[in-house]
């Protein structure tokens, strides 16, 4: 079922990104990182078409550590997505699609608690996904789609 819901979201995702791309609209890069630099992960951190901006995974980490709490964890992760929303001119409430890669779905409801107070709007639409080992031993990884408002 997992499997069948990640093929589904990347089937989703490529379709939205696919329908941009073919209206010819330029690309926006957010903490863009070169593919001649070394030593840095090989993405950028949101890229944007038209008015649609796709946010690459995000971890929530202090200094490259994961914090003891999962509610500080989810805190830290949002935030970040936030920022990048922020540098795109746009909110959490232009978020649309939202998947949550969980190491372990036992902190659910944990999440769940900190996620509600990052909105004043109706949610995204939403997948939280049992994801197993993620990298930096991380809890929560984040991957959305914004549209703006």
């Amino acid at each position: 079922m997992n499997k069948f819901k990640m093929l589904a979201s990347t089937f989703i995702l490529l379709s939205l990104l696919g329908s941009n791309l073919a209206l010819g609209q330029e690309r926006n890069y957010i903490n863009a990182r070169s593919a001649t630099e070394s030593g840095v992960p090989p993405f950028s951190g949101a890229v944007q078409i038209g008015e649609t901006l796709y946010l690459s995974g995000m971890l929530g980490l202090i200094n490259g550590q994961v914090p003891d709490d999962p509610a500080e964890e989810a805190r830290l992760v949002l935030d970040s997505i936030k920022a990048t929303l922020e540098q795109a001119g746009m909110t959490m409430d232009d978020l649309v699609y939202v998947q949550i890669f969980c190491s372990d779905v036992a902190h659910y409801d944990a999440f769940n608690a900190v996620y509600r107070t990052y909105f004043t709007q109706e949610f995204p639409a939403r997948a939280f996904l049992g994801a197993g080992t993620l990298l930096f031993d991380a809890r929560f990884e984040i991957q959305s789609i914004a549209v703006k408002r």
